[in-house]
């Protein structure tokens, strides 16, 4: 078996952000951008955070001097890469990978900014760090294969992203390949990551996210210190490839790497849903606008998904047809389009939706079936097609490729758009433009500390009642 982890060690040890291309040192800046207002945002609005903030402060975690985006407080290292990671998935609103079925950004980059904190890096650093982390991520779920990984039951931004958490803190604390090795050696005890939140609309997989944060940023520390990692983390007769998938494939975690870059092929997304969904909320969005479609000329719906969408937003379909709470809304086919049909757009205050009678009306006539044409196209294209029957016509819309998919990629303004979208409310205009700005420029920074301030809220009175 190729030497997986001492090749992805050694790639990690020695990635330095100037040299690597403009197109790639762009799309980082951006998807970090994007992660932000994220987090900035479910600080505030995810039903999950008061729970776990106060778990978090009753573990002692809350006191130290690193920081939480959107939080006037402060807590320890371990402390602001568990929320930061919990909360950048907590509206479901980060990016994804589509080969690997997963978030990269949400356990890397609050594991790369608590190191940075906790050194003092530089912004160059940390963005090396961050690339290097979405790369053993992206790879790593490529080798399961992903969809092998989720057969069984595993949440891969969870599993696979402790592993580039690891990366991305050893990175920023200068660990050379040795020490890089050790820190994924340590992540191997800790990597996990449970599906079962979809028969409940669990708040685990949040948590379980943020907890690979904390778990990669742990293990980086421990290496740091010298403490032995298992060897061979990866391609090891119990290794992460052969414990965590039947049939790993090791060759991909290490093809291109260096010439070509997993993080160019992560989208990112503009509904706050499962990535599944989007192709459908695309499509259900033009169907309305190009035929003035209204609710109660709609007779039936039919939302063509690939088979592991169907997993996550398509079956069972009366429960998909009956969302409860915004985890129901987030992985239900029928509740997005539904809200693309009945009002042409599905953002974060869709979830007061959930409710509504023009939505309710909608959700039974919507079916979820695996389409041919869309399986095709998967997982090159996380395409979806929707028919819908009205005024006695068939209105059908095929969307091969998403919006925010790498090859339709949103530009910085609607980047911009979408994050002041999210952390205007948080922070305000002002600020939150200063925080763009902040990131957008980081890699001159002497360190983080100035972004991290402008992610503050100005009044503390702001988190009262939380």
């Amino acid at each position: 078996m190729a030497a997986v982890t001492a090749t992805l060690a050694e790639y990690c040890a020695t990635l330095d952000f100037a040299a690597l291309p403009a197109e790639v040192q762009q799309r980082t800046r951006f998807l970090v951008l994007d992660l932000v207002g994220n987090i900035v945002r479910g600080r505030h609005d995810a039903e999950s955070t008061p729970p776990l903030l106060n778990a978090v402060r009753a573990l002692g975690l809350a006191a130290g001097n690193s920081a939480v985006l959107g939080d006037s407080a402060r807590y320890t290292p371990a402390g602001a890469a568990l929320l930061n990671g919990a909360l950048a998935h907590s509206l479901d609103f980060d990016d994804t990978h589509a080969a690997g079925t997963l978030h990269p950004g949400a356990p890397v980059i609050p594991a790369a900014l608590a190191a940075a904190e906790m050194v003092g890096a530089n912004g160059r650093t940390v963005l090396s760090a961050i690339v290097a982390g979405y790369e053993v991520t992206c790879r790593l779920a490529l080798a399961l294969p992903g969809g092998d990984h989720y057969d069984r039951g595993y949440h891969p931004t969870a599993t696979c992203g402790a592993f580039g958490a690891a990366a991305a803190a050893a990175r920023v604390f200068g660990l050379d390949a040795k020490g890089v090795q050790d820190a994924f050696g340590i992540a191997l005890s800790q990597a996990a990551g449970s599906l079962q939140f979809l028969a409940n609309g669990a708040w685990t997989k949040r948590f379980q996210v943020g907890w690979s944060a904390m778990n990669g940023l742990a293990a980086a520390s421990l290496a740091r210190e010298g403490f032995r990692g298992a060897a061979e983390a990866f391609e090891g007769k119990a290794g992460f490839l052969r414990a965590y998938a039947p049939n790993p494939i090791p060759e991909r975690a290490l093809q291109g790497l260096g010439t070509e870059f997993e993080l160019m092929q992560t989208a990112v997304k503009p509904y706050p849903s499962c990535r599944y969904g989007h192709a459908g909320i695309d499509a259900a969005i033009a169907l309305r606008a190009e035929h003035g479609l209204k609710p109660e000329e709609i007779e039936a719906v039919t939302m063509g998904l690939p088979n592991k969408g169907m997993l996550l937003v398509g079956a069972p379909l009366a429960y998909k047809q009956n969302p409860q709470n915004v985890v129901d809304g987030q992985f239900s086919g029928p509740f997005v389009v539904s809200c693309g049909l009945a009002y042409g757009h599905m953002g974060w205050d869709s979830y007061a939706l959930l409710q509504d009678p023009a939505v309710r009306s909608l959700l039974p006539k919507v079916d979820c079936v695996e389409d041919p044409e869309v399986q095709a196209l998967f997982p090159t294209y996380m395409a979806g097609k929707l028919t819908v029957k009205a005024r006695g016509q068939v209105f059908t819309q095929l969307v091969k490729v998403a919006k925010g998919e790498p090859e339709n990629f949103l530009t910085e303004a609607e980047l911009r758009a979408k994050f002041h979208g999210l952390a205007d409310a948080v922070l305000g205009p002002d600020r939150a433009a200063q925080l763009a700005d902040a990131v957008i420029g980081l890699e001159r920074a002497g360190d983080v500390n100035g972004l991290m301030r402008l992610a503050a809220p100005m009044m503390a009175a702001r988190l009262a009642g939380e």
